[in-house]
C-alpha cells in the first residue's frame, strides 16, 4: 500500500488516526527525526491539546525549519486540529509562542459568555471561498467532529480556500487550503464516513471539480447549519461471575438480575455493541469501566484491548471512564493518573472520564480555599492533553428539604415535591458508584473541577438511573447555569421523546442513552430521526 508519514507530537489519541489512514488504504510510517522529512512524500501533522505545548515540543525537537522546508517543496502536507493551528502565526492560548507562520493571523479564544467552551461536537465545514478548488472531499451538508477552545476568525485570508463553521455567532476556519497545504480544525479520523472521505481525498490528492466547487458555494449558507445535537451511546462494562467482560445495566447501579441466581446482567460484548452503535449513527461512544481489575497489571487492563479493537472500526470519539487515578500496580510500582490516561489514549481513547477521585479533589480544593495544587488527576491530564480530553462523571442525588434554611447547600424549588411534600431540594454528590454521599453540592463540585481544567461534565442522576422516566431537567439546568464548560445529560432516557425534551427544555450540550439502546427498544438512528422530525439539527452519518 502507498505510505503517509505521520509526525507524532506525543499528544492525544494518535491510534485513531493510524486506524483511519489504514482504513482508506495507506500504510503509516513515523517521522522519528527532522531528517526523516527529507524522504517523505506525504506528511500529516496531527495534534490535540495546548498550542504552546505542541509548538514548544516540535521546536525543542528541531522540527520547525524542516517542516517549513517540507511545505516549500510542494509535497502534500496536512495539519489536523492543533496541527492546523500550528500553521498560523500564533495563538492567544500561548501569546509568547510563535507558530510556523505559514498562514497569516492568530487564533483567538471563543467567547464563553454566550456559549460553552470548549466547542465540542459535530459542526459544518462549509466552503466560503474558492481560488483553485483545492478543498478535499468536503461536503456542505456533512458534519465533522470538532473539539477546541481557540479558533482562527474569518478575516485577512486572501488567497486561501476556506471552509467555515459557526459556533453561536462566531464564524471561524473549519478547514483551509492553498497549493499543497491542507488543514482541518476538525478531526477527520473522528468524523465518521464524512471524515474518512476527506482523509482519503487528501491522500489521493483528489480535489473538487469546478462543478462541485460551484455547487458547494451555492449551498454555503445551508451547509453552515451549525452545531448539531449530540446523541451518545454509553456502555457500562464489567466482568461477570464467569470472568467474561460484558456490557451491563442496572437500576441505581445494581447490575444483578433480580431472579434466578442473581448473576451480573449480560447485555452483550463491548466491542460488537460499540460498532453497532457507531453504524446506527452514535455521535460518540462512552465506556464506563465498573470493575476495578485489581488483580490485573495496568498494562494488561482489559479495557485497553477493548479500546484497541473498537478504534479499528469506530470512527467517532471514544471516552473511557473508571480507574483513571494514581494507583499501585500489582508489582508494587506506583503509576500516576497521567500515565494511566496515556495508556488509554495510546489504545484508542479520545477522552478519559474521572469519577469519585474528582469529588475528593474538589474537597481538597475547597479546604485549600480554592487554591490549585497541580497534582490532581484532572490538572495533570489537562495540562498534558488539554481540557477537552478530561471529562468528570458526576453522580448526584436529591436531598429534599422543607426550606432553604434547612441546609447550607444551594437549593432549588422543585416542581416534584419530596415524599413529605418538601418543595425544595439540593443535589448531593456521591462516590463509589452512588454508594456513599458527601457533604458537597453538585454546583460546588462542577465549579471546582472546571477550575482544575475539566473540559466536560457527564451528568448522571442516581434518582433517575434505570427508571426510563426521562432526564432530570432541573438538575441539568442547575449545572448548566453553574459552569461554562459543556454538559452531557445522562440517566433516565427511555424513549426518543426524552431526548427531544432535554434538548428543548434545557441548554444541555449532549444527551446520553444506555439501557434503551442495549435492550433493543430503540436504536440511535431512530432517536436521531425523531429529533430531526421535530426540527432539531442532528448529524446523518451517511453524508
Amino acid at each position: 500500500m502507498p505510505t503517509v508519514h505521520l509526525l507524532d507530537t506525543v499528544s492525544g489519541n494518535i491510534r485513531s488516526l493510524v486506524n483511519a489512514i489504514e482504513a482508506v488504504g495507506y500504510d503509516v510510517e513515523w517521522i522519528k527525526s527532522p531528517s526523516d522529512l527529507e524522504h517523505a512524500e506525504r506528511v500529516i501533522f496531527p495534534g490535540v491539546g495546548h498550542f504552546g505545548h505542541c509548538m514548544s515540543t516540535i521546536a525543542k525537537a528541531g522540527y520547525v525549519e524542516p517542516l517549513k522546508n517540507f511545505i516549500a517543496t510542494g509535497k502534500p502536507f496536512m495539519g489536523i486540529c492543533v496541527g492546523m493551528q500550528a500553521l498560523f502565526e500564533g495563538s492567544e492560548e500561548s501569546p509568547e509562542q510563535a507558530g510556523l507562520g505559514v498562514v497569516p493571523g492568530k487564533l483567538k479564544l471563543f467567547n464563553s459568555s454566550t456559549k460553552a467552551v470548549p466547542h465540542i461536537g459535530w459542526n459544518s465545514a462549509a466552503t466560503r471561498t474558492f481560488t483553485d478548488s483545492s478543498l478535499y472531499g468536503l461536503a456542505p451538508h456533512s458534519k465533522y467532529y470538532y473539539v477546541h477552545s481557540y479558533a482562527r476568525p474569518i478575516e485577512e485570508l486572501e488567497g486561501w480556500d476556506v471552509a467555515t463553521a459557526k459556533y453561536g455567532e462566531e464564524e471561524f476556519v473549519g478547514a483551509i487550503s492553498k497549493g499543497n497545504v491542507f488543514a482541518t480544525q476538525f478531526h477527520p479520523e473522528k468524523s465518521g464516513k464524512a471524515g474518512l472521505r476527506v482523509l482519503k481525498a487528501f491522500l489521493n490528492q483528489t480535489r473538487l471539480s469546478p462543478l462541485e466547487a460551484a455547487a458547494t458555494k451555492v449551498n454555503e449558507q445551508e451547509g453552515i447549519g451549525g452545531l448539531t445535537r449530540r446523541v451518545i451511546a454509553c456502555l457500562d462494562v464489567r466482568t461477570n461471575d464467569q470472568g467474561d467482560l460484558v456490557v451491563t445495566k442496572g437500576d441505581q447501579y445494581d447490575v444483578r438480575e433480580k431472579e434466578g441466581a442473581g448473576g451480573v446482567r449480560n447485555l452483550g460484548k463491548p466491542v460488537e455493541m460499540a460498532k453497532k452503535y457507531y453504524e446506527s449513527g452514535a455521535d460518540e461512544v462512552t465506556f464506563l469501566n465498573i470493575t476495578s481489575f485489581r488483580d490485573c497489571p495496568v498494562k494488561d487492563a482489559p479495557m485497553l484491548e477493548i479500546l484497541r479493537q473498537t478504534s479499528k472500526t469506530v470512527f467517532v470519539p471514544l471516552t473511557i471512564g473508571g480507574g483513571i487515578r494514581d494507583i499501585v500496580d500489582t508489582d508494587g510500582t506506583k503509576v500516576s493518573a497521567l500515565e494511566v490516561a496515556t495508556m488509554y489514549f495510546k489504545s484508542g481513547a479520545d477522552k478519559v472520564s474521572i469519577g469519585s477521585d474528582a469529588v475528593t479533589a474538589a474537597e481538597e480544593y475547597y479546604a485549600a480555599r480554592k487554591k490549585l495544587n497541580g497534582t490532581t488527576a484532572i490538572e495533570q491530564i489537562s495540562s498534558a492533553y488539554g481540557n477537552q480530553a478530561v471529562v468528570v462523571s458526576v453522580d448526584p442525588r436529591r436531598i429534599y428539604v422543607s426550606s432553604p434554611e434547612e441546609t447550607k447547600r444551594a437549593t432549588i424549588k422543585t416542581k416534584f415535591p419530596g415524599p413529605n411534600g418538601e418543595e425544595y431540594c439540593w443535589y448531593q454528590c456521591t462516590i463509589k458508584g452512588g454508594r456513599e454521599g458527601r457533604d458537597m453540592s453538585v454546583q460546588e463540585l462542577v465549579q471546582a473541577v472546571e477550575a482544575m481544567g475539566c473540559g466536560e461534565i457527564l451528568l448522571n442522576c442516581i434518582d433517575k438511573d434505570g427508571t426510563n422516566s426521562g432526564f432530570d431537567l432541573e438538575l441539568i439546568q442547575t449545572v448548566k447555569d453553574s459552569i461554562k464548560i459543556p454538559v452531557i445529560a445522562s440517566s433516565g432516557a427511555g424513549n426518543p421523546a426524552h431526548f427531544q425534551e432535554v434538548f428543548e427544555k434545557t441548554t444541555t450540550d449532549a444527551a446520553l442513552g444506555a439501557g434503551m439502546f442495549h435492550r433493543g427498544e430503540y436504536t440511535v438512528k431512530q432517536v436521531k430521526e425523531y429529533l430531526a422530525e421535530k426540527g432539531l439539527l442532528v448529524r446523518a452519518d451517511d453524508l
